[in-house]
């Protein structure tokens, strides 16, 4: 990825191949700063240890409003809310954050407007931490922006309920909630997201076709 921006004319002034002061820039890097963060959640009551397989998810969960969101958890395991103090580490369970059913989280975003989500109906209690110890995607970028100190975040308009998600993890966790602009996706002549999973086209496909990176940017303008 950071091959193919360069060559598209990209730069950037911190990152894990350029430093910075808020290094370091790898995730896997980062395993203090989410435990920490994991631990607050715990210990202020956010937090419960979810034993469903993904069987039972498939099962019992409802169905996500759109292809590119995950589905709602149907809350069976919130009965354990209690026992989350008595795990000093997160392992070994799928740790999900208690969302407030029925209170809407609202923000005004840069390029798309107004936005308002409720929580309990259009998204359920989502994942922050993986039984296979691995901090979930929620988690760990609200983290990053808080101790990086992002003040903007600009990223893919399919990405503007987890906003509402990262909001409630923002507000839980005590931190300053960035400003917000979800760009509009860019999709192929029948509509479709272009994805890696859908096997789309990419910048080193344009690449390998012989575009320029002048012909792909005026492409985007147009």
């Amino acid at each position: 990825m950071q091959e193919d921006l360069r060559w598209l004319g990209i730069e950037w002034s911190e990152g894990p191949d350029v430093g910075g002061p808020y290094a370091p820039y790898t995730q896997s890097a980062r395993r203090q700063c989410y435990l920490r963060a994991w631990e607050q959640l715990r210990d202020r009551g956010f937090l419960y240890p979810c034993t469903c397989s993904r069987k039972d998810l498939a099962q019992s969960a409802g169905a996500p409003h759109d292809s590119d969101d995950e589905a709602i958890y149907p809350g069976h395991c919130r009965e354990h809310l209690g026992a989350a103090r008595s795990f000093s580490v997160p392992e070994g369970a799928n740790w999900r954050f208690l969302v407030p059913d029925g209170e809407v989280i609202a923000f005004e975003d840069g390029r798309q407007g107004p936005q308002a989500f409720k929580a309990g109906t259009d998204f359920g209690d989502f994942l922050v931490w993986r039984r296979d110890d691995v901090p979930a995607y929620q988690l760990a970028v609200v983290v990053d922006d808080a101790e990086m100190q992002i003040s903007e975040v600009v990223r893919g308009a399919d990405l503007l309920k987890s906003t509402a998600r990262q909001i409630l993890l923002q507000r839980a966790l005590g931190l300053m909630q960035p400003a917000y602009f979800h760009c509009d996706l860019m999709r192929d002549e029948k509509g479709q997201r272009l994805a890696k999973r859908h096997d789309a086209l990419s910048l080193r496909r344009l690449r390998e076709a012989g575009w320029s990176p002048e012909k792909v940017r005026q492409s985007w303008a147009g």
